[in-house]
């Protein structure tokens, strides 16, 4: 490690510290964060509709405001989505050799110590470029001072999922990634590995959200074949109802089809060493990038390792306002493959004047070559009941970038009239 990547860390260590100047250990964290919540006089949940559930954003805005998320700079309106909130990257970031959780014993800043010269120190108050297949780790501008019965559950925004880019929450003390536990206080850091593209960064970009959770509200079939039968969760092309296939979750389905579409059925990232500035919107021209996959007279594709696709469901998914939704990346049952790497879903996400919306998969096998068929069930969405509605849906008003989305790419690309 060179003497800047151990300054730095070095800062960001003292940044950690208490108001004492120690940095409180695991069971000290959770103590601090009982102490605070004591302190608060204000009710964190007023008015709810359910006592258990994912928080809406202006509940999470509550929670900000009572002192449980902090951040180097005010948090911003734009970063309150109807489920979660938006992490921002911070002012360094280290290239590492290889990723890590910390585990019980240990915070990220001394696995980082600990990975010695293997570790480059980057200033991000300047863009870098973060090189394809590379891993790197960023310390966070939030971070966390949680009350009791409420954890945290991270995933990637939809543009990073769609750009191939492996994007992981870590805690200190972390045994998993993607979840901070109950009473957590400390750090969060952000795991980044891109994939297909090298792609250009700065310092407070956001690339993964965070959902909070309250209490530990099991997942049903049963809530979502009720949900289904009174409300309505998956549509056909026409607008109107189809049988829900619920097992586990919501199972949806590959379209190789598209409808009377002629247009591709899905996306192949090309092997490019062109760069991706991830605060660009609606600029780069999509051939230089993807090749489109043309409708198979058979039905079937063959999706190869190391490559990655982008597809689209053949059902149209609705969102109701009162729920959340998550698709599970990884079902070995179903194939070897990931078929989401951005799985979160909002309220009113294909809730509009025609109800329901395709889910865009994004598909990368993990061992060896994988025939998909057209109408081979290749997901699951998990629905969450909303502790309160939320006061802005998904959608155009929220100038959500995906809200009448078909088989659409990230934001970056230039879209078609």
């Amino acid at each position: 490690m060179d003497a800047s990547a151990r300054k730095n860390i070095a800062t960001e260590y003292k940044g950690a510290a208490d108001e004492h100047g120690k940095r409180p250990t695991g069971r000290q964290w959770i103590r601090t964060s009982k102490r605070d919540m004591a302190n608060s006089s204000l009710p964190l949940f007023p008015d709810t509709v359910a006592t258990t559930g994912v928080m809406s954003a202006q509940q999470i805005k509550n929670v900000i405001d009572q002192g449980h998320i902090l951040s180097d700079r005010p948090i911003e309106p734009i970063q309150l989505q109807p489920s979660s909130l938006d992490l921002r990257l911070g002012a360094r970031a280290y290239r590492v050799r290889a990723g890590f959780l910390p585990g019980p014993q240990s915070t990220v800043l001394a696995c980082l110590e600990q990975q010695g010269d293997d570790v480059v120190a980057l200033d991000l108050s300047s863009p870098q470029i973060f090189e394809r297949d590379h891993v790197y780790i960023v310390p966070l501008m939030e971070r966390m001072r949680l009350p009791r019965k409420i954890t945290g559950k991270a995933n990637p925004k939809s543009s990073t999922g769609r750009l191939d880019i492996f994007t992981r929450l870590i805690t200190d003390y972390g045994e998993k990634f993607d979840r901070v536990p109950e009473a957590y206080t400390g750090p969060l850091y952000a795991e980044i590995s891109p994939r297909s593209f090298s792609v250009r960064v700065h310092h407070g970009a956001t690339m993964n959200q965070l959902r909070f959770i309250v209490g530990s509200p099991p997942p049903s079939d049963r809530s979502i074949r009720n949900l289904h039968a009174s409300q309505g969760l998956v549509y056909a092309d026409d607008g109107t109802v189809i049988d829900a296939n619920i097992a586990r979750g919501l199972t949806l389905s590959i379209d190789l089809a598209l409808g009377s579409d002629s247009g591709p059925v899905g996306y192949i990232a090309k092997n490019t060493s062109a760069v991706i500035d991830i605060g660009k919107t609606n600029y780069y021209e999509t051939e230089k990038f993807w090749k489109p996959i043309t409708r198979p007279p058979d039905g079937r594709i063959i999706i190869e390792p190391n490559h990655f696709y982008i597809l689209a469901s053949k059902e149209l998914v609705r969102i109701p306002s009162d729920y959340a939704a998550e698709m599970i990346a990884f079902d070995p049952v179903i194939g070897e493959f990931r078929a989401h790497y951005a799985g979160f879903f909002d309220p009113g996400f294909g809730d509009g004047d025609i109800q329901g919306v395709r889910a865009v998969l994004e598909v990368k096998a993990h061992y060896v070559p994988f025939s998909l068929r057209h109408g081979q069930v290749v997901a699951r969405m998990i629905y969450e009941r909303m502790m309160q509605v939320p006061h802005r849906l998904y959608g155009r008003e929220l100038g959500s970038s995906y809200y009448n989305q078909g088989l659409t790419l990230s934001k970056h690309f230039i879209r078609a009239p």
